[in-house]
């Protein structure tokens, strides 16, 4: 678990949403509900979002629309959330919107849940079980390495899912968070 400055707790406003960002497999969407429900707040997860506009799996989606156009769909989604008082889980590559980060970074912390490389590999099992997003000639170590510091980047903070279960993970963003 790493973060800048554990001795003060982000302050959250009744308008604040909470992001969580990571690769596939990083515990998004399972510390998203947990959160949610920890802070009595409401849960949304970007890829559901996604899949409910165009009214297709995020598998269908990314074969019909194309990597770039369905990049380019995720972004919009995303950069366009208006919500308060949510935790938001978000696809895995979201991080390549710019104006998506923006968004997030203005509706409050960003999240990055870290997980090792090997542990990634391991998690994302079969790609085919699951829509991943990965750019031609890519292999996914390639991927990971592209991605993990955009995570960097546009988080405030991380914390290292491989090594903590959801409890002890939940335990340390409701205390990073100051609840």
């Amino acid at each position: 678990m790493s973060f800048p400055d554990s001795t003060h707790p982000f302050v959250l406003s009744e308008s604040s949403c909470v992001s969580l960002v990571g690769m596939a497999g990083s515990g998004k969407s399972t510390l998203g509900k947990l959160l949610a429900q920890a802070m009595g707040w409401a849960h949304v997860d970007t890829d559901q979002l996604l899949e409910a506009f165009y009214g297709a799996p995020l598998s269908e989606l990314l074969k019909t629309l194309g990597l770039e156009r369905f990049l380019e769909a995720e972004g919009r989604i995303a950069a366009g959330v208006k919500l308060n008082r949510s935790v938001i889980s978000t696809g895995g590559s979201v991080v390549y919107s710019s104006d998506a980060v923006h968004r997030l970074r203005l509706l409050g912390p960003v999240v990055y849940l870290e997980i090792p490389k090997d542990v990634f590999l391991q998690r994302l099992g079969d790609e085919g079980q699951r829509a991943f997003v990965r750019p031609p000639g890519m292999s996914l170590e390639e991927v990971y390495d592209q991605r993990a510091p955009l995570y960097e980047r546009a988080a405030d903070f991380s914390l290292d899912t491989a090594s903590a279960g959801p409890e002890a993970s939940l335990e340390f963003l409701l205390e990073r968070l100051g609840r």
